[in-house]
């Protein structure tokens, strides 16, 4: 009996007098049903639990929550990338939900008023610190700093792993964040980081890196201080912070700093400018694409501060500069040299004289070694010549010679 009307419409029947045949045959069912519910009265029918029905998910739950387990900051929209080139063929909601309910809870903190920029009027940069082990040294923790730059209105993000936070980190990553993005926002927030930040004058004004200042000049943008302790005043360049290490970074893995940032770069471009920002609700390539053309125009001429530097010729002929080591020729007369370290190069002056300049190193103890500025193993081994003897060589003898010769002419001095 599927309906509680066919039950009352059985004992109606039955009350008129109707025989079981007949009822069965209005009703449509079994004679032995109609004597049954008869037997039963008004008691209604019991229904059974429904079986759940299997969701399209459940293939793939263990896999969430072991990444869960490992990894608990993944989120939803990483996870569902994930399982959807293993076969998922279900909507976001759904993964949403399921992480929601294997993911443990958070606690809360206290909500921060938002407020908006227009188009071209700022950016956010700040510096994050990462630990990685490199496939190539998996024994080795590696500690790496993420400098990060968003434009504050389509939220477009420009980023890049580095071994150090140093000023020739900063000035590099400006340089390539602004020709990424071609243009310049008048306005730039940052933390209050060394690199930016001096400190504060007695009037309480904030003091800015002298080299900082040169490249806002140089730029044509204003550098602003951020709050100190209030991280959320540059919450644009904070939260994509997170959704870096736990969209990209978490559960990931990395051969060395460059595939660290091929891969960065690859995923900032598929993955993080092609999204719809949860904020603003926009697609950020598409919004930055609104943005570009208000953003100040590119300098004709590069960015040329200079770091200088007095440093100390090796043994080995090398310069050491920032944990990198640099060449310089062999015919080098001094032993110390000046170095200008610029954004993205460095250059070494004997004297006022340039003798050498090397594509800036990222990382510690690598070495750039020029050609030419090393002899070759024929050379060294070619014998010395002596001054004015029309470069005649010297003529190697063992020891045995020279101490003969030594004896005889004692021998002819005492004989005399």
């Amino acid at each position: 009996m599927k309906k509680l009307g066919d039950l009352m419409m059985i004992l109606d029947l039955h009350r008129q007098g109707l025989k079981l045949a007949v009822i069965a045959r209005q009703v449509g069912v079994d004679r032995k049903t109609v004597r049954k519910y008869i037997a039963r009265g008004l008691e209604p029918p019991f229904y059974g639990p429904r079986q759940p029905r299997g969701r399209v998910i459940d293939d793939h739950v263990a896999y969430l929550r072991t990444r869960l387990t490992l990894y608990p900051g993944l989120t939803a929209q990483r996870l569902l990338r994930e399982i959807a080139a293993q076969g998922y063929a279900g909507g976001y909601s759904m993964v949403r939900d399921e992480v929601r309910a294997l993911r443990p809870s958070g606690g809360g903190k206290g909500f921060a008023v938002r407020f908006e920029t227009l188009p071209g009027e700022q950016a956010q940069v700040d510096f994050a610190q990462f630990r990685v082990r490199f496939t190539d040294e998996p024994d080795v923790v590696h500690i790496v700093w993420l400098f990060s730059m968003v434009l504050g209105y389509s939220r477009l993000i420009w980023a890049r792993f580095a071994h150090r936070q140093t000023m020739q980190t900063v000035l590099g990553c400006h340089k390539a964040a602004f020709e990424a993005f071609g243009g310049v926002p008048r306005q730039i927030l940052y933390d209050r980081m060394k690199t930016a930040v001096i400190g504060e004058d007695e009037d309480g004004r904030v003091v800015y890196n002298r080299t900082l200042g040169d490249l806002a000049q140089h730029y044509g943008f204003l550098p602003k201080a951020c709050r100190p302790y209030r991280p959320e005043t540059k919450g644009k360049v904070e939260r994509p912070f997170r959704y870096i290490r736990e969209d990209f970074f978490l559960g990931s893995s990395f051969r060395d700093l460059d595939d660290l940032n091929r891969q960065l770069k690859d995923w900032l471009g598929d993955v993080a400018n092609p999204r719809v920002h949860a904020t603003t609700g926009r697609v950020v390539d598409e919004a930055f694409a609104e943005e570009k053309p208000t953003l100040l125009l590119l300098p004709l001429i590069p960015f040329g501060a200079v770091l200088k530097l007095d440093r100390r010729i090796s043994c080995e002929g090398m310069v050491s500069v920032g944990g990198n080591y640099y060449s310089v020729s062999d015919a080098t007369r001094r032993r110390l040299v000046e170095v200008h370290s610029m954004a993205d190069e460095i250059q070494i002056f004997e004297g006022d004289r340039l003798i050498a300049r090397h594509p800036l190193l990222d990382g510690r103890r690598q070495r750039s070694l020029l050609e030419g500025h090393r002899r070759s193993a024929r050379q060294r081994d070619q014998a010395p010549v002596l001054p004015g003897l029309g470069g005649e060589r010297v003529v190697r003898r063992s020891l045995a010679v020279y101490e003969a010769i030594g004896h005889r002419l004692a021998t002819v001095t005492g004989a005399a």
